[in-house]
């Protein structure tokens, strides 16, 4: 039987077709997983012998540069060619446009540019491939392009009292070369799954500034500032999350197909299992999806360490962290006792890109807007969006449960851990089933899972976030920031009194 071959122009190179033959794995994803592991040893080699100490930023700009290039090429063939229409495209914009509105343009281009690629992608290719694809690396470009754009609009066109105090970290004072701007999007350490990380971050590195602008400096800055001259060896970290990988990669192929998250829609599974023994597969099913995200966006992250890029200061007790552009926490992950936890702690930097473009700027609405940005940056499947839609009423439940529930368990260590146990399971439950017609894809067997479960979870979420009062989040900032205001002052009346009695007991004496 003849085995049927996928055009060199849409996988890429087809040098490596045997191997996936052998091993029953899709071209893309093996010509994905070898470029990823050649990027590994290549960044052991440019942060060695392409050191900012022994060479000039031109020329490590251009290395990695011309690096990414080859590795898109080689994955993707020459749709590759995507990725430098988008970033030309963008980078003319900031030209033409100016600083004051360029962030808005950019944003429409590059999604918009996104997602016509996405929705050729799902309709002219097949439905549902489920494997490495052009648009992947875009989405992290779309996520560089934006916010690069932001953080220039911020350091050249904003006061610098209107910006929040991680927007004043990461403002971009001058516009950035075409060099730069290609280097910053097209890296060979992130081309292909990023993750995405602050323009002033990637520079810093590139030219090896000695004090980087580590974000926990501000928390942590007598421990970070007693290192911060010096970045040490990556190594260590980088074997740990090797380990990690192959870990989790070994988990994937030998639970995934015990627990096909598609059993979940069966019309027998449905009719004669109990709704209990349905909750418990359904977190196994989707607990099991996970690990081929660990092992990708782990793996990305080694790729990075080795190359000297990650380094985000020392702890309390003098240790290296190496997770500065980190993107998953699993261990906080498998443990979250709330969905803001898990989001929090799942997709990191997207999660902060969200965060710095739609939720700290939108006026109106910016919990919506922000899952319906993140549906249209994701992809064109029906299946994303019935997901995020999902996410907002689940979280604006979650949020008032915990602003009013969870007070009530602080007294003690034992409530304490009554609630978190309870909240344990309503989060994994809640997140399995916000997250199943993301993996399924279309409407049909999503509104099928849903229906057999009655839309319970979409029901109980709607009718906690409009029971439960949560205040406003103009007014929850208005208090934070009026509190900012109070301290000092309470803190300067308290120590005048104190000295006050002081002189007091002083004269009695």
């Amino acid at each position: 039987m003849a085995t049927e071959t996928v055009s060199p122009a849409c996988t890429g190179s087809s040098l490596l077709q045997p191997i996936s033959d052998i091993i029953n794995l899709p071209l893309d994803q093996v010509n994905f997983v070898v470029c990823q592991l050649f990027a590994l040893l290549t960044a052991f080699g440019f942060r060695l012998y392409l050191h900012p100490s022994k060479t000039s930023p031109f020329v490590r700009h251009v290395v990695a540069t011309l690096l990414g290039f080859y590795f898109a090429l080689f994955c993707f063939g020459w749709y590759a060619l995507h990725f430098l229409v988008q970033s030309g495209l963008t980078y003319g914009i900031m030209i033409l446009t100016g600083v004051e509105h360029m962030h808005k343009y950019c944003l429409v281009v590059a999604l918009g540019y996104l997602s016509f690629c996405q929705i050729t992608r799902v309709y002219v290719f097949d439905y549902g491939m489920y494997s490495a694809d052009f648009t992947g690396p875009m989405m992290v470009i779309t996520q560089k392009i934006t916010s690069l754009t932001f953080e220039i609009h911020d350091g050249m066109c904003r006061k610098e009292e209107q910006l929040t105090p991680n927007q004043k970290i990461l403002a971009i004072k001058r516009m950035p070369s075409l060099l730069e701007y290609f280097s910053y999007n097209c890296n060979f350490m992130g081309i292909l799954a990023g993750p995405t990380c602050s323009y002033n971050d990637y520079i810093a590195f590139i030219e090896g500034t000695p004090c980087r602008r580590h974000r926990d400096q501000q928390t942590n800055g007598k421990a970070n500032g007693r290192h911060k001259q010096t970045d040490p060896s990556p190594n260590i970290e980088v074997v740990r999350k090797l380990a990690t990988c192959f870990f989790s990669l070994m988990v994937f192929l030998s639970v995934c197909k015990v627990f096909p998250v598609e059993r979940n829609i069966d019309d027998d599974f449905i009719a004669t299992t109990p709704f209990y023994a349905q909750v418990v597969y359904l977190y196994l099913s989707m607990l099991t999806t996970r690990p081929k995200y660990y092992f990708v966006w782990t793996l990305a992250d080694a790729i990075n360490n080795a190359a000297g890029f990650g380094f985000n200061g020392y702890t309390s007790d003098g240790s290296p962290r190496w997770d500065l552009i980190s993107n998953l926490r699993i261990m906080d992950i498998e443990f979250a006792t709330s969905f803001k936890m898990f989001l929090d702690n799942w997709n990191i930097q997207t999660a902060h890109w969200l965060k710095r473009v739609c939720y700290e700027r939108c006026p109106y609405n910016p919990t919506a807007a922000t899952f319906i940005l993140s549906a249209m940056w994701h992809g064109a499947y029906p299946g994303y969006y019935l997901t995020f839609l999902t996410g907002i009423v689940v979280t604006l439940a979650a949020r008032a449960m915990r602003h009013n529930v969870r007070p009530h368990f602080l007294g003690s260590p034992s409530h304490k851990l009554v609630y978190d146990v309870i909240t344990w399971a309503g989060t994994q439950i809640a997140i399995c089933y916000t997250v199943v017609p993301f993996v399924l894809l279309s409407v049909g067997p999503s509104m099928k899972f849903y229906r057999s479960w009655y839309f319970s979870v979409h029901i109980g979420c709607v009718l906690l976030a409009v029971a439960l009062p949560v205040k406003p989040r103009h007014l929850r900032l208005k208090e934070q920031q009026k509190g900012l205001h109070l301290a000092p002052i309470l803190s300067h009346v308290d120590s005048t009194s104190t000295d006050s009695n002081c002189n007091q007991k002083t004269k009695a004496t």
